[in-house]
């Protein structure tokens, strides 16, 4: 076994090693009724393990690190800063199944703001972990909230489930929406308006605002 290292939830994980990541890959083929050894098969351990370092590659990022820069040359800027349709592909975490959708992020700057591109940087640390949706909507605002100390986050996912659309209740098309507000988005209904109608968005249409 590897080094141990912390989950995200702070528990230890003795980390496999990547012979024993593909051997496990190699039971599930067992499992399903084929056979690993097969020419077809034969590589199929080694690429899923490659793939798995990319589709989890957020365990191994700080996302507080990504928001350490800040910049306060922006002019008495105070107004709305909003980042639409950040798209971003996860896995759930009790399926292992994707979850592909897009986020939005709205923050009230407080005299510094970060740079856009670690918005969407942000949404890939989180989202290429195991995941639910509630959890990774609240990870992310809570993380920006910690780090920037804005005035306020607002932050909103949708996005589509295939543990439901293609297994289960087999339900395709279905939407989940989930909302985080924090500072002046909770506390003021008009702040909470603008940021939803920028996004085209009204506040009765299934967001849970958490």
């Amino acid at each position: 076994m590897s080094k141990s290292r912390e989950g995200a939830a702070g528990l230890p994980v003795a980390r496999p090693t990547r012979e024993e990541a593909e051997e496990a890959v190699r039971t599930l083929i067992r499992w399903a009724g084929d056979n690993p050894a097969r020419e077809g098969l034969v590589d199929t351990p080694s690429r899923v393990v490659r793939s798995y370092e990319e589709f989890f590659a957020g365990y191994q990022v700080d996302p507080a690190e990504i928001l350490a820069r800040t910049f306060g040359e922006v002019g008495g800027y105070d107004e709305m800063i909003v980042m639409n349709d950040i798209r971003f592909e996860s896995h759930c975490e009790h399926h292992m199944a994707p979850i592909v959708g897009k986020v939005h992020i709205g923050y009230l700057p407080d005299q510094r703001v970060v740079g856009i591109s670690k918005l969407a940087r942000l949404v890939d640390v989180y989202a290429k972990r195991l995941q639910i949706q509630e959890k990774m909507t609240a990870d992310i605002a809570d993380t920006l909230q910690r780090v920037l100390q804005p005035r306020g986050v607002a932050v909103v996912i949708e996005a589509s489930h295939q543990c439901m659309t293609t297994r289960g209740v087999h339900k395709p098309g279905a939407c989940l929406v989930t909302s985080r507000m924090l500072g002046a988005f909770r506390e003021n209904p008009a702040t909470r308006r603008e940021f939803l109608g920028m996004l085209g968005l009204g506040e009765g249409r299934g967001a849970a605002n958490r």
